[in-house]
Formats: structure tokens, C-alpha cells, sequence
């Protein structure tokens, strides 16, 4: 189990992307959260098996139709099972 802190670049804002992110989170069984950051980026906190939080980033690299993601930045962190579900936070 790992858990990854994600901040997303780009036209990310305005574009379902929070959204997105949570029914793909929601479909690979992850934990977390999303929310829109005052600089006009995303940042995803997720908590899961290491191939599914792969998954994920892979989705939200791809983001939804009307969104174009210029970066996503990945680190790694120590797993802590802190979440039961993955939610919208801001």
C-alpha cells in the first residue's frame, strides 16, 4: 500500500477535473481527496494498492475532454490509512 501527494498543471480548473478525478479513484477502490488549489492548479492526496494509485495518475494525466494537463508532479509518502473514501474537499 502507498500513498502519493499529486499536484496537477494546467487547465485544470472549471473543466470537471475534480470530479473526474474522484469516479476514477472511486472505481479503482482508492481513498483521498482532491480540491483546487488559489494558483490554478489540483492537488490529490490518495491512499491505495501501488498498481491502482498507478492507475490514477495515469487518468489524471489524461484528465476529462475539456481539461489540458501541462504537469502532473508525483511524490511518494509513507502509507497511513487515514481515509475510507475518496472525496471533493475544495
Amino acid at each position: 500500500m502507498v500513498r502519493a501527494n499529486i499536484v496537477v498543471s494546467g487547465r485544470v480548473q472549471g473543466v470537471f477535473y475534480r470530479a473526474h478525478t474522484q469516479r476514477e479513484a472511486a472505481l479503482l477502490g482508492l481513498a483521498g481527496w482532491v480540491k483546487n488549489l488559489n494558483n490554478g492548479r489540483v492537488e490529490i492526496l490518495v491512499e491505495g494498492d501501488r498498481e491502482k494509485v498507478d492507475g490514477l495518475i495515469a487518468a489524471v494525466k489524461e484528465g476529462p475532454p475539456m481539461s489540458h494537463v501541462e504537469a502532473v508532479d508525483v511524490s511518494w509518502l509513507e502509507y497511513q490509512g487515514e481515509f475510507e473514501e475518496f472525496e471533493i474537499t475544495g
